[in-house]
């Protein structure tokens, strides 16, 4: 195994460039877990965190735990390994492959007090609900798909910095002036790529197709990381593929429970179940309506993709008006509560209302409402209340 991680490594040299999250990451913590949808970069980052920080690589083993050596001992082995070998840090990729992951962690982290321990899972995980009691224990990291400012400078086109919604609301006409005449950044060009193929890093690999590539991390999400981490009964499991072609056809999708269940042949439990599992896996997106309590909503109003790329590999004729609409949600959702309002698109955080459209969008919707923007695609620039829909993509 040990040979196997200095043999991965070295493919990983040449990857300079960090995701967002890196640098929010406290990386002495002595338990973390990083979910994030398969394919957003979570191994990456763990080999570009080792060849940074650990000079002597014999103090830091990584392994994934689908490897074979798993299939005849533990984790608690692995530890007891590190131990006696002087390694300081493990880093475990893919934990929600292993069954009985949050209990041999929590006895690693309460047995081996000096042992630095790293795991990156499916973004489906949801460890406040192990019975393990690892949430006071563990520091929880989700990692989100690329922004279009990481893109932008992973395209080597403009290395530019995070805007907070507060900037982006208050002083989008400065902002994007800079961006497009200062720094000369081409970003409508570059945004028509982007919302096609930029979400996933892995779209710069040229050893395959990324529309292949992406129907397999689709089929992996449905087939592999759900029933790993949820009790789902696999007659359940492939209703998942016909859910997700029902709500490519009319997405955004006004959730019909009755309707879908007929033409389903699921119960309502079912179903809310797996939207409420797609959703926790980063395929979908769920929209309830804004309320004085979101949380006690049981059923969301409406159901977008998680992501363009996600709608363009599911639904080739897309619908350009929902393609904005869920651009920004996937954007805003990255550290701002989002719901459905009765007039508008979006609100933010209870506070800020969106009105998502294309150029010529008018205000007519949000009139007279207090903190209201219409968000415009096509221009790159905007004005008063007007803000470019290619800017949230500057929000992380």
């Amino acid at each position: 195994m040990v040979n196997f991680f200095y043999r991965l490594l070295e493919r990983y040299s040449g990857f300079t460039q960090t995701r967002y999250l890196y640098d929010e990451i406290c990386w002495d913590d002595k338990l973390i877990l990083i979910r994030g949808p398969k394919g957003s970069g979570k191994t990456t980052m763990l080999m570009q965190h080792i060849l940074r920080t650990f000079p002597d690589k014999s103090k830091v083993l990584y392994c994934s735990v689908d490897h074979f050596w798993f299939a005849s001992h533990n984790l608690l082995e692995l530890a007891e390994y590190a131990y006696t070998h002087d390694i300081s840090h493990l880093f475990l990729d893919e934990i929600h492959k292993y069954g009985n992951w949050s209990q041999e962690l929590k006895n690693i982290y309460d047995g081996y007090p000096r042992l630095h321990v790293v795991v990156t899972g499916s973004n489906a995980l949801d460890i406040i609900k192990q019975t393990y009691d690892l949430s006071r224990r563990c520091m929880v990291y989700t990692m989100q798909g690329m922004s279009f400012r990481e893109y932008l400078k992973l395209e080597n086109v403009a290395d530019l910095p995070v805007v907070s919604l507060e900037e982006l609301v208050n002083h989008h006409l400065e902002i994007s002036r800079d961006i497009t005449i200062k720094q000369n950044v081409k970003v409508l060009l570059h945004f028509e790529r982007y919302i096609k193929e930029g979400y996933y890093p892995f779209y710069r690999d040229e050893s395959m197709n990324f529309g292949e590539r992406l129907s397999q991390v689709i089929d992996t999400i449905i087939f592999n990381e759900i029933p790993a981490v949820s009790n789902l009964e696999y007659e359940s499991v492939y209703k998942i593929k016909p859910l997700l072609a029902v709500l490519a056809q009319q997405n955004p999708y006004t959730l019909n429970i009755s309707a879908l269940g007929k033409s389903l042949n699921a119960s309502r439990n079912v179903l809310l179940k797996l939207i409420e599992l797609l959703d926790q896996a980063a395929l979908i997106r769920r929209l309830y309506a804004a309320s004085e309590d979101w949380e006690q909503i049981n059923k969301p109003e409406k159901i977008l993709f998680n992501n363009t790329n996600l709608m363009y590999a599911l639904s080739p004729n897309a619908d350009t008006g929902t393609m904005r609409e869920t651009f920004c949600a996937s954007m805003l959702a990255q550290g701002h509560k989002i719901a459905m309002p009765q007039k508008g698109d979006i609100v933010a955080d209870k506070h800020y209302l969106f009105e998502v459209g294309g150029k010529s969008k008018g205000y007519k919707q949000i009139a007279n409402i207090p903190d209201s923007y219409v968000v415009a695609d096509g221009i790159d620039m905007g004005f008063e209340n007007r803000i470019p829909l290619w800017l949230f993509g500057f929000l992380y």
